[in-house]
């Protein structure tokens, strides 16, 4: 049950029912039956701005009750963490929000990164250090996807004075569709997927979005501290503004601050090396746009998430480099007019999109 304004009826069979905050819990647990249904209330003291974070929280469950047998009920009251709920074996773990509603992001954290971060914990790290470290290892298991990427923009960049002439030659709002056909036909006899660099991309947004759900509400982050940060539970306040900024805050977070100029550098080294088309310019207002808008959002959040997120972008920024330094842009460009001399096999999937096209065309003439 989470602290917020609300009543919810559970009309289905439940056994347990669990109050918590942040890092703790206290959670009531049916050890014969199940409870056959709950009435969860929460509601806001409204006493002074001081009392904004107090909460009255009541539980009311209805037990099917055969008066000849004893109700034997067990107290869990402790941390949220892990480790210690999953040994129960009665899903008490899904009381941490580690993306339960999205399997892909829930495996993530279970099989990936706990398991991990627990391991390095042994030694005894500081955990500013095991965040360094966990960071480097789920880079390099993005290896691959983030190669695919690179690939995929360079040879883009390679076939950018064929894409060039083809803007040249369609300058006109009206030819879009001839434009686009031999664009698309220029990518077929090179044999690059347009849309290649976009599925490693996507692959790597459940480790992202895992992190985002890991961090703030990991108990082992509580009043750790690391350089400037003293909580990197807690947002790492180097100032306090005294006044509250809507959608920021009333203090500047150094960790997130640092989080948004290296999403704003790593954005504008992936436009220098990528081609757009310059007739969408909302799109990169959109791209430059974001970290201004992470900057408020992460200002709030743990410490933690916005120092993974810093160095995940500065990693990045080496690994293009890296990239750049050992990838011969020359040899990819003479591979693709290479290509250009083979024969072109049209799948049934082209072959439809030729054949819709030309049934647009056909009936534009008739308007």
């Amino acid at each position: 049950m989470k602290a917020k304004d609300q009543q919810e009826t559970l009309n289905l069979r439940v056994k347990w029912i669990g109050l918590k905050q942040q890092f703790f819990t206290h959670t009531l647990i049916n050890a014969d039956d199940y409870f056959s249904a709950a009435q969860l209330e929460t509601k806001s003291f409204n006493l002074s701005d001081s009392a904004r974070y107090l909460r009255h929280m009541s539980v009311g469950m209805t037990i099917e009750h055969n008066s000849d047998k004893p109700i034997h009920f067990k107290i869990f009251t402790g941390p949220l963490k892990y480790n210690i709920l999953i040994d129960y074996k009665l899903r008490l773990e899904r009381e941490i929000p580690l993306g339960w509603g999205f399997a892909p992001i829930a495996w993530v954290n279970r099989f990936l990164v706990i398991p991990v971060f627990n391991w390095l914990e042994k030694y005894g790290l500081n955990y500013g250090l095991i965040i360094l470290i966990l960071t480097i290892l789920l880079k390099i298991v993005l290896i691959p996807f983030t190669y695919q990427t690179y690939m995929s923009s360079a040879k883009m960049r390679a076939l950018k004075p064929e894409i060039t002439k083809i803007n040249e030659k369609y300058p006109k709002p009206e030819d879009a569709l001839k434009k686009q056909q031999e664009t698309m036909q220029l990518y077929k006899k090179s044999k690059i997927n347009p849309a290649g660099g976009c599925w490693p991309v996507l692959l790597q947004f459940p480790i992202l979005i895992a992190m985002f759900r890991f961090f703030p509400s990991a108990i082992e982050l509580r009043h750790q501290a690391f350089l400037w940060a003293h909580d990197l539970s807690a947002s790492d306040s180097i100032i306090n503004l005294g006044v509250n900024i809507p959608l920021y805050g009333d203090h500047v977070s150094l960790f997130a601050l640092l989080m948004a100029i290296s999403t704003l550098l790593y954005t504008y080294i992936n436009n220098k090396l990528t081609p757009t088309d310059n007739t969408m310019p909302g799109m990169k207002l959109m791209m430059y746009g974001m970290p201004i808008l992470f900057l408020g959002i992460f200002n709030n959040y743990s410490a933690a998430l916005s120092y993974y997120y810093f160095l995940f972008n500065v990693i990045s920024i080496l690994q293009t480099y890296a990239f750049r330094l050992f990838v011969n842009e020359e040899k990819i460009r003479a591979k693709l007019i290479e290509n250009w001399k083979k024969p072109v096999k049209r799948s049934s999937w082209q072959q439809r999109m030729e054949a819709l096209a030309k049934q647009q065309q056909a009936n534009a003439r008739k308007k």
